[in-house]
């Protein structure tokens, strides 16, 4: 059903007042490569699901593009841990996923479309109507033509989550699978994704062919055998990434010769210990070029801090999801200009939104701080009090809250972020491909200081 919403409030955030509008953009009907139908578990007990394809994991808008059209990208697709297998199949974590070829009860994550393929979409908006259209979907694939699912990989170096199909039986893990989240789009076509589970970047060509991957030195040996070429690009310290907390956000230059990510949380360094308190995440800054064969080349040239704020700040404004630090995590960060950009900060139930701006902060890249031996490490240092790091500088423009009784209430799960061409900004969530019932839903949002700069 279509909906519009239009509403304004005043929010008084970072000092400043702000008087945000937002106009929302729901889905045109007569999309049915949009709908996947239900599923059913054989599971006893289990609840039906009405599928839905998330397109909203990352969104990307191209300066020399139509003002209304933006690329959008699936993730891995309709996916859920044993633990959520409560809220989703109304089954407890053990029923879900019993004890099966080594894996033990209510451990893993379970996939009900595993064959799904993920894609970038091209979104044009009906201002007149208020609602989207997908005009172009582009299927991932492999230099062999085997399309690209969102299983995880098989690791030996960094950890990584064993696959269930809806039924809860086990799921051979795939060496070519990615897990899509953020988006760029050169002035050539290619596409560059930040992938969240190895983790890394991930070159695609024009016609959705993945060229090459880019992931933390020391890994590459564990996709020898896969259809395209893996470089260890990023410094090895990325390998130590949370399960399911790598690489979620990119972004991309003025002039398209450098991509700009940020790990979704702070690493296990030295372990998931340390990770359950840290604040301090990294954000890469890589120079995109050519080896001596053409190949691309992607070449970490700075490493910066990003502090993540504090949960109880999201606790007071009614999430109840926030409830340490680890809660809060890094979604999408996109251009603003000049080194400038938008951070999204969030639970699923909350998103902050952040600018922040890399001048005056240090360098990190190649230092102690990558070096696993440091100790204590940086995410054992959250004041930062002797480390000599200045941090990039952050400033809050805007909070999105999905809570019933806010003063604008937006989705929940805001995962994608863009400048429109008139400077509002653009944002989507990312459904969960419907497992929970969600829409997907484009808002944009004008009256905030957020804007190129």
């Amino acid at each position: 059903m279509r909906r519009i919403l239009l509403a304004t409030a005043a929010i008084l955030a970072a000092g400043t007042a702000y008087a945000e509008t937002i106009t929302t953009f729901t889905q045109a009907a007569g999309q049915p490569a949009l709908d996947l139908g239900a599923f059913q578990s054989t599971l006893p007990g289990a609840k039906p699901l009405h599928l839905t394809v998330g397109i909203g994991s990352a969104a990307f808008r191209d300066p020399a593009g139509p003002a209304d059209t933006f690329y959008t990208i699936s993730d891995r697709g309709a996916n859920f841990t044993c633990d959520d297998a409560k809220d989703v199949l109304g089954l407890d974590a053990e029923a879900a996923c019993p004890a099966v070829e080594g894996i033990k009860a209510g451990a893993g994550r379970l996939y009900p479309r595993p064959d799904d393929v993920l894609s970038i979409y091209t979104v044009k908006l009906d201002p007149a109507a208020k609602t989207f259209t997908v005009t172009d979907t582009l299927p991932l694939k492999t230099p062999k033509g085997a399309p690209i699912v969102g299983l995880t990989n098989p690791l030996t170096v960094a950890t990584t989550e064993k696959p269930r199909d809806g039924n809860g039986q086990p799921l051979k893990q795939n060496i070519n699978s990615i897990d899509a989240e953020g988006l760029v789009r050169l002035a050539d076509g290619r596409f560059f994704v930040a992938e969240e589970n190895a983790t890394g970047i991930v070159e695609i060509s024009p016609d959705g062919t993945i060229v090459r991957r880019f992931v933390p030195a020391g890994t590459e040996m564990d996709f020898a055998t896969a259809d395209y070429p893996v470089s260890g690009a990023f410094p090895a310290i990325l390998a130590k990434r949370h399960s399911n907390r790598g690489l979620e956000s990119l972004s991309v230059s003025d002039d398209g010769k450098y991509l700009y990510t940020m790990v979704q949380n702070p690493l296990d360094n030295p372990d998931s210990k340390a990770y359950g308190k840290a604040l301090n995440t990294r954000l890469f800054k890589l120079e995109i070029g050519k080896d001596a064969s053409g190949a691309t080349t992607l070449t970490p040239v700075a490493e910066y801090v990003y502090q993540l704020g504090d949960f109880a700040g999201f606790a007071a404004l009614g999430a109840t999801d926030a409830k340490k630090p680890s809660d809060l995590r890094i979604s999408e960060m996109t251009a603003l200009g000049h080194e400038h950009f938008l951070v999204d900060e969030r639970t699923d139930q909350i998103a902050k939104l952040f600018e922040i701006d890399l001048a005056g902060a240090t360098n990190i890249l190649g230092t102690k701080w990558d070096d696993a031996a440091t100790s204590p490490t940086l995410e054992q240092s959250n004041d930062l009090k002797g480390t000599e790091i200045v941090p990039v500088a952050k400033t809050e423009r805007l909070v999105a809250s999905s809570l019933e009784g806010a003063a604008v209430r937006y989705p929940a799960k805001i995962e994608g972020l863009a400048l429109t061409a008139d400077g509002k900004l653009f944002m989507i969530n990312d459904n969960d491909f419907g497992i929970s019932g969600a829409d997907t839903v484009v808002t944009i949002v004008e009256g905030t200081e957020i804007g190129p700069r």
